[in-house]
C-alpha cells in the first residue's frame, strides 16, 4: 500500500520526534493513504509543498490499533493521547481529528461538553485517514519511493 507524508522537505528516512505538543495518537510519524489529504496538509504553510511517497508493508508481529470509524473508543484514545499520555502500540490507524473536531475533543477533555454533545457536533465534512508509526520497528515497515511537489488546486 502506498501512503503519503506531507512536508516542506524530502523525508527519505522518517523519524519519530517528541515535540512540545501531542497529536491524535501521541508522538509519531504520521502519514495518510489519501493523496488529496496529504496535499492539503503540505499546502498549509508558506514553503514548497512536498509529498513523500512510501510503500507500507505491514508486519504482523507489531502491535497495531486500528479504528475503522470514529467511536467512543476512538474519542477516549484521542483524548488520552492529546492529554499527554502515551501508549504501547507500534502503529495506530484511523480517522483524523481535524481542526474543527479537535476543538470538540478539547471541549470534551476539559469538560465543557458531554460525550453526547460531542457526538452531536462531530460530523466529518470529508473522509479522513491517518496512520502513525511510533517505534523503530514500525518505521521499518516503510520504504521511501519518491517525493514530489504538489500545489493544492
Amino acid at each position: 500500500m502506498i501512503i503519503y507524508y506531507a512536508s516542506s522537505e524530502i523525508v527519505e528516512f522518517p523519524e519519530i520526534r517528541k515535540t512540545r505538543y501531542t497529536k491524535d495518537f501521541s508522538w509519531g510519524f504520521y502519514c495518510t493513504n489519501m493523496l488529496n489529504q496529504a496535499v492539503r496538509w503540505a499546502n498549509r504553510g508558506n514553503s514548497e509543498p512536498i509529498i513523500n511517497h512510501y510503500e507500507y508493508t505491514p508486519n504482523n508481529r507489531l502491535t497495531i490499533l486500528k479504528f475503522d470509524e470514529i467511536s467512543d473508543e476512538w474519542l477516549d484514545f484521542i483524548a488520552s493521547c492529546r492529554s499527554g499520555k502515551t501508549h504501547g502500540y507500534d502503529i495506530v490507524e484511523g480517522p483524523m481529528a481535524d481542526d474543527t473536531i479537535w476543538n470538540y475533543v478539547n471541549d470534551f477533555i476539559i469538560g465543557n461538553i458531554t460525550r453526547k454533545q460531542f457526538w452531536a457536533l462531530a460530523e466529518f465534512k470529508y473522509p479522513t485517514h491517518q496512520i502513525s508509526f511510533h517505534t523503530l520497528s514500525a518505521i521499518d515497515c516503510l520504504t521511501f519511493k519518491k517525493s514530489e511537489v504538489i500545489y493544492d488546486s
